[in-house]
């Protein structure tokens, strides 16, 4: 399981607005039993959302948004098979992470 691995989100009464998680925790702590995942959400256009917490993530050639505010620990058991790795959009996960954390 490597990190920025996308994954269908385990939790289908979420599936719909939420198709999907990415994991954002280092894989040095792969020994843990959960990942810490951040949603990937579909947005309306009309929806506004702060971009530098909730920056477009492109995922199989479709843009969601990700939900910093809403990072979370899966078990990592329920994590199935990727679909995607976003290692190439790393930063602006990281960023994201950053707005929530440090406010900036």
């Amino acid at each position: 399981m490597a990190q920025y691995d996308v994954y269908t989100n385990p939790s289908r009464s979420a599936a719909d607005g939420i198709p999907y998680v990415v994991v954002i925790q280092s894989d040095l702590l792969d020994a843990l039993a959960t990942r810490l995942t951040m949603p990937l959400a579909v947005l309306d256009a009309a929806t506004q959302v702060p971009t530098a917490l909730c920056p477009v993530i492109v995922v199989k050639g479709q843009r969601l948004h990700a939900l910093a505010h809403y990072a979370a620990p899966l078990p990592a058991k329920l994590l199935k098979r990727p679909l995607d790795n976003v290692a190439a959009q790393a930063s602006a996960l990281v960023s994201a992470m950053d707005t929530v954390l440090s406010g900036i």
